[in-house]
């Protein structure tokens, strides 16, 4: 049998289960289920022929074939890691291209506003930003770093609180002028509303107000695309739950003086390879000053409505010009 038809994944595995001794140890290392690696244990010795653990009360135990195959494993791995930080040493000062995974919103709206500036300070950068509802699997090279709303476990990944993103409701003025503004929640029912399918989804998940409001309200515009979810309120068709930052960004639409119904948190979540990047680096940065809560108070744990900000912020300049 040629090296082409063993499975490095479960070679892996398998040298995990060898080093812990435990199947149950090795799964929650490689965030895996444990009857997922004993099956891969299982398919490993099929492929080889031969026992490889011996399963005790106490956890496993490595047969003679067992010993041998987690040498190689063991050696494969030096090599790997010697190719690796071979290559790591020909890393181009602040050049190459990233790969950024995200759902429609974040990416697609907020962080594109700083993209020019950012390429325009980091010439050797290419960025490739993919948009999408999918689950983003970074180990096996679906991107090199993603915007997620779970934070991550797999001991091979890294991750930065990037802040809590705050749902509120918004309209035109226009759309206010004619059907005048709901001064509660309950008002709500009365209204056209619209809604991003992403939140529908995630709605179940959020706070019982939210779950609540999904019950009670119709939604006369659902859609897959924030862009279209942001155009159909801002040209008055109807009131859009979104999160606060939209104040930040479009003028045209209304924040409501109603309570925030769900705050999410999200992370940055990339892989310890880019980290040793030097263009990897950069973008980290860059992504993390975005969400700054200094500059951003949208992303802050407590909920800042967009009203209240712009208060804050004439006191400030106030007290600046009286100082």
């Amino acid at each position: 049998m040629s090296v082409e038809h063993l499975d490095w994944d479960k070679l892996r595995v398998f040298s995990v289960v060898a080093e812990l001794r435990s199947l149950t140890s090795a799964a929650k290392r490689l965030g895996e289920s444990t009857p997922t690696v004993s099956r891969k244990i299982d398919d490993l010795e099929r492929k080889l022929n031969c026992e490889l653990l011996v399963r005790t009360h106490r956890g496993v135990e490595l047969t003679e074939a067992g010993r041998l195959v987690e040498a190689h494993v063991l050696a494969i791995t030096d090599k790997a890691n010697s190719i690796w930080n071979d290559v790591c040493a020909l890393d181009i000062e602040g050049t190459g291209r990233i790969r950024m995974a995200a759902s429609d919103g974040i990416a697609s709206h907020w962080l594109t506003r700083s993209i020019p500036d950012f390429l325009e300070t980091n010439r050797g950068i290419e960025l490739e930003l993919n948009i999408t509802d999918d689950e983003v699997n970074l180990l096996s090279g679906d991107a090199d770093m993603t915007i997620s709303f779970d934070e991550p476990r797999h001991r091979d990944l890294l991750s930065i609180r990037l802040g809590v993103l705050h749902y509120m409701f918004f309209a035109s003025p226009d759309y206010l002028e004619r059907h005048g503004e709901p001064s509660s929640l309950f008002d709500l029912q009365g209204h056209t509303c619209l809604l991003h399918s992403a939140y529908e989804n995630q709605i179940d998940e959020w706070t019982s107000r939210a779950y609540d409001l999904k019950k009670a309200l119709t939604y006369s515009v659902t859609t897959n695309s924030g862009t279209v979810l942001r155009e159909v309120c801002a040209e008055g068709g109807g009131i859009a739950l979104m999160p606060s930052y939209v104040a930040d960004i479009d003028s045209r639409l209304v924040p409501l003086a109603l309570q925030e119904i769900a705050p999410i948190r999200f992370w940055l979540v990339y892989t310890q390879r880019l980290q040793r990047l030097s263009r990897g680096r950069i973008v980290i940065d860059w992504v993390r000053k975005q969400f700054s809560q200094d500059n951003y108070p949208w992303f802050m744990e407590t909920f800042v409505h967009p009203s209240k900000r712009g208060v804050d912020e004439k006191a400030s300049q106030k007290k600046q010009k009286t100082g």
